[in-house]
């Protein structure tokens, strides 16, 4: 008996040691694979380093996961190549702070693919009035409609580079991530979009919101929407516009007085000494309103916005420009248009400006307020917001 109690304590010692703190903690491999479209079943891709390959679709009905960690790489000479999220599809990303979701592209150079593209059938007010139109981005899929609770998945921690691609017959550029009517059941939190040949975000109507974004290095616009996007629970918006750039937002509805516009608080909007427009646009500015754009624009803060000279021509940097009459008129002056407490360095014109001498701008006592406590945005760094090493919050 003696014996059998020595054996039971001894095996009992040996599984408990075995099971110490001590241990190291088990390493998981990351898998690898291809990813293609349509993608017709629910699909959760684990942890790992993965290939994507065409426009690759999420069919209506199906849910597809991306765990933490996991980077997901495209190859520009594959042919055209983005990841779509149809209307009815979701789409959810698991990244965390130190393991970010990363979609990128060999050969680093903006402009390779298409990014990220997720539709719904929340509401929009396009061109003309109407509550629908068809997408520019090479899917010629129409968006639009009445489901102001659309869900279009939970994207977090995620970061787009180097997309801004032409898709098929489309009539512009892709942006980093581009959302068409997406609904405020939609979660976008956490998100950088890197040195992209388009806008980093770009909102064709909708009323989703997004907290916590990096637009860092592209091309065109920092921030962007159109057809009557009204997200109005949007913090901590970043931009940093280095290289090559225009706006740090450009704001329009498609040329309707709306009795709505979205809201975003907590805005830095920087541009980099030496940075310059794209070739023949010219566009300078920390704001542009056009079209009817309007909307309210808390704790902001904008710096680097001055004068670009290009041959014999000077174009005036501002914080605010009013690019047209109507916007003046209609926006402006009936106080739809708001910025509030806004810090501005290095700036031209810190006062709004009208696009020519015609447009005299004159925001409404308490519409356009300047503060010298701004914060801007608040984002903590991390691997989230890190690229090659380098912090992408300056």
């Amino acid at each position: 008996m003696k014996t059998k109690f020595f054996a039971l304590a001894l095996a009992t010692s040996l599984f408990l040691n075995s099971c110490s703190s001590d241990d190291p903690t088990p390493v998981v491999q990351p898998v690898t694979g291809e990813i293609t479209g349509p993608i017709t079943a629910n699909k959760t891709f684990a942890y790992g380093n993965y290939t994507l390959k065409g426009i690759v679709k999420i069919n209506s009905g199906v849910t597809v996961t991306f765990d933490a960690g996991s980077t997901i790489t495209i190859d520009k000479a594959t042919g055209d190549n983005a990841l779509v999220v149809l209307n009815g599809a979701k789409l959810i990303t698991n990244g965390t702070a130190d393991k970010p979701i990363v979609f990128t592209e060999k050969s680093k150079l903006p402009g390779s693919w298409g990014g990220i593209i997720m539709y719904g059938d929340a509401p929009a007010k396009v061109a003309g009035g109407g509550t629908s139109s068809t997408s520019e981005d090479g899917n010629n899929i129409t968006y639009g409609g009445t489901n102001a609770t659309h869900n279009g998945g939970s994207l977090n921690y995620t970061r787009v580079e180097y997309a801004g691609a032409k898709l098929a017959d489309g009539q512009k550029e892709n942006n980093g991530f581009t959302f068409y009517s997406v609904g405020s059941g939609t979660t976008l939190d956490h998100l950088v979009s890197y040195k992209g040949a388009d806008d980093g975000f770009e909102f064709f109507g909708g009323t989703v919101s997004m907290t916590n974004a990096i637009s860092y290095g592209n091309y065109d616009d920092a921030f962007d929407w159109q057809d009557g996007w009204q997200g109005t629970v949007n913090t901590n918006w970043y931009a940093y516009q280095t290289g090559k750039g225009n706006y740090g937002m450009e704001i329009e509805a498609s040329a309707n007085d709306n009795a709505f516009g979205p809201k975003v608080s907590n805005i830095t909007l920087k541009r980099e000494a030496g940075n310059v427009p794209e070739v023949g646009d010219n566009q300078v500015d920390a704001f542009q309103f056009k079209r009817e754009g309007n909307g309210e624009y808390s704790n902001i803060i904008i710096d680097g916005y001055g004068n670009f000279t290009t041959g014999a021509t000077t174009y005036y940097g501002s914080a605010v420009r009013i690019q047209d009459d109507a916007t003046n008129t209609h926006q402006v002056n009936t106080s739809k248009i708001k910025i509030l407490n806004v810090k501005i360095t290095n700036t031209t014109n810190v006062l709004p400006i009208g696009a020519t001498d015609a447009i005299v701008v004159a925001f409404p006592t308490g519409t356009f307020v300047q503060s010298s406590t701004a914060t801007g945005a608040i984002l903590t760094t991390g691997a989230w917001a890190t690229v090659d090493g380098v912090s992408l919050i300056k």
